[in-house]
């Protein structure tokens, strides 16, 4: 008698002592997927402000995203028109609307930058309100420049992408 309660007091201070060093993961991320291939498959998150690295003898490993979520919007100043322009909503889900006030047929046109660099797209902004299709990018930090007909910079825009 004496052994099982014994026993059963020690399964029970071990299962107490046991879920203090439990963990539980929460976080709010913005996006995230499961990568795979012939070595085996990964799954990541974006939004993530707190890492962990895990080494073992064949690599290592780490755990989170190493960057902060920032909203911010380049602007240049100095434009050759008299414009003033807006990039709208931001962030935006589905179509993000560049609207140039003032506008009197100036040859504008807009191109689409992701965080490396890659130009994803670009067109003539014919009118006021000009709207830029996002549906198909996937979340993530965008770039849009407004550039005149000598290809000079009018006004970028930091866009970020739900």
């Amino acid at each position: 008698m004496i052994n099982k309660k014994k026993i059963s007091v020690i399964i029970l201070l071990t299962g107490l002592l046991w879920s203090c060093f439990a963990n539980a993961q929460q976080s709010v991320n913005t996006a995230g997927n499961t990568a795979s291939g012939s070595g085996g498959s990964v799954s990541y998150s974006i939004g993530q402000i707190v890492y962990t690295t895990i080494s073992g003898s064949s690599g290592s490993s780490a755990q989170g995203v190493q960057q902060a979520f920032e909203i911010s919007m380049l602007d240049v100043k100095n434009t050759t028109f008299n414009v003033s322009l807006n990039a709208f909503p931001n962030p935006t889900t589905d179509n993000l609307t560049l609207q140039i006030n003032n506008f009197t047929n100036e040859k504008l046109s807009y191109q689409l930058y992701d965080m490396q660099g890659k130009q994803l797209d670009n067109g003539q902004i014919t009118k006021q309100e000009t709207l830029i299709n996002t549906v198909n990018l996937p979340s993530s930090i965008y770039f849009i420049n407004v550039i005149d007909q000598d290809n000079k910079k009018v006004q970028s825009f930091k866009i970020i992408k739900n």
